[in-house]
């Protein structure tokens, strides 16, 4: 059954990877590969995006599992509120504030060696370094992924965090694949236009947070969350 968490991580991804091609499209687009290969070109391009992916769902089913924790705490509601909560005051923050997070001494520090190694793996341009360099760019500080943990940490358990944020790692595919094999046809422009919606879009699943740990009674979209539900999560958490 489709779900607003299926719907949001598959959103996030696919109109939220427009923005991806500004932050990270340098690194696809630049992907090495013997130039009398086009099958190489094409596969090396996938397992790139595959190893983003597995980054992506990693760091979902951490998170998720963090989450779990929040829901035994009885804290859900009181998370999944904070959570749509930060995303409108990081929407209303001006980009010059934002700009000064990735110019942070301990964000510097942080990306500095991730970059290194995404730079040592071009110089090999196997598979293998495809796959890696896909590991290593889903690790690099990025607003985008920010956003989609948020929603792993609201789904409740790490198989939950790790099936959105694989979600939100297919939603990306088209685009960057797209990015990787037609970069420089890419409008700036068109870009540009579609990146002013996504702080639309953030703020509806800001929306969709807010409503759903309210636990208004409406099915699917704001559920209660009754003390019942929260001792069967213990249980299944710490089975006898």
């Amino acid at each position: 059954m489709i779900t607003p968490e299926i719907i949001s991580a598959l959103a996030i991804g696919f109109f939220g990877s427009l923005h991806c091609i500004g932050m990270c499209g340098p690194i696809a687009i630049a992907l090495p590969y013997p130039q009398s290969k086009v099958s190489y070109f094409i596969l090396g391009r996938i397992f790139y995006n595959l190893g983003r992916l597995a980054t992506y769902s990693f760091l979902g089913a951490v998170f998720g599992l963090l989450g779990s924790r929040l829901v035994i705490a009885g804290f859900q509601q009181s998370i999944t509120i904070t959570i749509g909560v930060i995303i409108l005051l990081i929407i209303l923050t001006p980009m010059k504030y934002k700009s000064k997070f990735y110019q942070n001494r301990f964000v510097v520090k942080i990306s500095s060696p991730i970059k290194y190694g995404i730079s040592e793996l071009f110089k090999q341009g196997s598979f293998s370094a495809m796959f890696l360099i896909g590991i290593l760019n889903g690790l690099l500080p990025c607003g985008l992924v920010y956003v989609a943990i948020a929603g792993a940490i609201s789904s409740g358990d790490a198989i939950s965090g790790m099936v959105y944020m694989t979600l939100f790692g297919l939603g990306t595919f088209p685009t960057m694949i797209s990015a990787t094999i037609f970069g420089k046809f890419i409008n700036l422009n068109i870009r540009k236009k579609i990146n002013r919606a996504i702080p639309a879009l953030a703020v509806l699943l800001a929306i969709l947070f807010i409503i759903r740990g309210l636990a208004l009674g409406i099915p699917y979209l704001s559920p209660e969350i009754s003390a019942q539900t929260i001792n069967q999560t213990e249980m299944e958490c710490h089975p006898h």
